[in-house]
């Protein structure tokens, strides 16, 4: 069997990075870590080709090559999935696929032949098994959960490393918060599960076996779920992993109570994370209730952000708008908000209802939904019919993107985050790649850019009062050019 193992493109977004990863040559951020660990559980004697089209084409020598098609998408790939199956079929090829798009929305892909659903150590074997007979089911599917112990070393020799900005790695899936918008528990569960220390640090050891001395971002969507295990288990086995070298970042996701537990927040620290992506939502205790973020609410929030930032965590967010308790204020709040707390990061998005979500439920009950969400969580759309009138909502979610990612609010922003923030334990060396991206900066953002009064008193003042940081500074104007093109390009309706 020769397959193709295809994973369609991502339109420009938020997540995407496509405008900073100019400046360091890169094509993509991530390689799809779910196709990469899926080519693991494959039969050894086929032959597989994986095809990220976010850093290659697609070619007829490719689809002539191949006997099927192995797709995995999410729900922002959509356009370019429906384009992709087509092309399969066109060729004569049969279609499998899988992942988070097709799990939420199959039905609407009648062009393929075979759905592997759900979590694939779990649904892959039957259907392999009864491939082999020839006699595979259109659906396999479960609402079981798969134990990770038994969950493959990611195939990682398959992707082309050299194209993309970082690595993803997942330790658990789970989460033992419930927001009434998020789907991670319905798909999940609220019991977080794990891979063993020794499985990640096979994973590390597979990526340093290929060269790869960049970051590496564990995409769990909440690596601090099961945190008894990630302190006494995982934590000890990156410790020992880095000291071996060459030493890499680390990045993730967590819940804000992590701020709550200096002693861990140190640890991860000390490990080599220097950066978490932290549900804020909304600073309004109302919304907070409304969406059950208890871990949210009763605290000081900003408070929590700096406590993570001096231990040295550079502190990510996501923040919403359009839940039915905010007022015409809550789009200064958040501006407010972003800009005391120093969050260079900041994804602002409305509010949209997620199939499986029991936000989903609800607004299906009342007739508020409006069909499908994009599944880009910050290009401006919602499939929510708001409480406020839809005009305002769209209007002050403007102001908010206006106003945090000017330049001036932007990199004062920037300024305030570095004034807090403790140096990483884990840097990276200055190589050729980072001094001519450097170079690129200074050319786009310092000479022809409208930010350039702002790009330069930046580097000054970090070049006089914290030399040290002068990369990170640089790397964050390099994403604000990104995050701004983004949102100028949704002012003009091309997102």
């Amino acid at each position: 069997m020769n397959v193709l193992l295809i994973y369609p493109e991502f339109p420009v977004t938020f997540w995407s990075f496509q405008h900073a990863l100019q400046f360091i040559r890169k094509r993509a951020m991530m390689p799809p870590l779910g196709l990469l660990t899926v080519a693991a559980m494959l039969p050894r004697e086929w032959n597989l080709r994986l095809v990220d089209m976010n850093i290659q084409r697609l070619t007829a020598a490719d689809l002539r090559w191949a006997d099927c098609a192995m797709i995995s998408a999410m729900t922002v790939q959509r356009s370019s999935t429906a384009a992709t199956i087509a092309r399969c079929k066109s060729a004569g090829l049969k279609v499998i696929a899988g992942g988070p798009l097709f799990s939420a929305e199959h039905e609407q892909f009648a062009g393929v032949d075979h759905f592997v659903l759900n979590e694939a150590e779990l649904t892959l074997p039957p259907f392999l098994a009864d491939f082999a007979l020839g006699k595979a089911r259109r659906i396999y599917s479960t609402t079981e959960m798969a134990d990770l112990h038994r969950s493959p070393t990611p195939r990682w020799e398959l992707a082309k490393l050299a194209h993309y900005g970082s690595m993803g790695l997942q330790y658990s899936r789970g989460c033992p918060f419930d927001c009434e918008f998020c789907n991670v528990t319905s798909l999940f569960g609220r019991k977080p599960r794990t891979k063993t220390a020794q499985q990640m640090i096979a994973e590390l050891d597979g990526l340093r076996r290929l060269g790869w001395r960049e970051q590496v971002f564990f995409v769990d969507d909440n690596l601090i779920g099961n945190r008894k295990r990630v302190r006494e288990e995982l934590l000890p086995a990156l410790k020992t992993w880095q000291k071996r070298g060459p030493a890499l970042p680390l990045m993730t996701q967590v819940s804000i109570n992590l701020a709550d537990d200096e002693a861990m927040t140190r640890e991860m620290a000390a490990v080599g994370f220097d950066a978490v992506f932290v549900g804020i939502e909304t600073p309004a205790s109302e919304g907070l209730a409304e969406c059950s973020k208890q871990q949210n609410q009763g605290r000081d929030l900003v408070a929590d952000v700096k406590r993570l930032q001096r231990a040295g965590l550079q502190v990510q967010a996501g923040f919403i708008v359009g839940f039915d308790s905010d007022g015409p204020t809550i789009f200064q709040r958040q501006i407010d908000f972003i800009q005391k707390s120093g969050i260079v990061t900041a994804m602002v998005g409305l509010l949209q209802a997620i199939p499986g979500t029991r936000l989903y439920e609800r607004l299906k009950q009342n007739g508020r939904l409006l069909g499908r969400m994009t599944g880009d969580n910050a290009d401006g759309t919602t499939n929510i019919i708001p409480v406020m009138p839809a005009a305002d909502l769209h209007a002050g979610y403007q102001k908010i993107l206006r106003a945090i990612y000017s330049p001036r609010r932007f990199y004062r922003r920037v300024n305030t985050f570095l004034r807090e923030y403790h140096l990483p334990h884990i840097r990276l060396s200055l190589s050729r790649e980072r001094i001519a991206a450097l170079g690129r900066s200074m050319l786009r953002l310092g000479v022809l850019g409208r930010e350039r009064f702002q790009y330069w008193k930046l580097l000054l003042r970090t070049l006089i009062c914290r030399p040290r940081m002068v990369p990170m500074a640089v790397e964050m104007a390099i994403c604000g050019y990104h995050f701004r093109r983004i949102f100028e390009m949704q002012g003009r309706g091309e997102t």
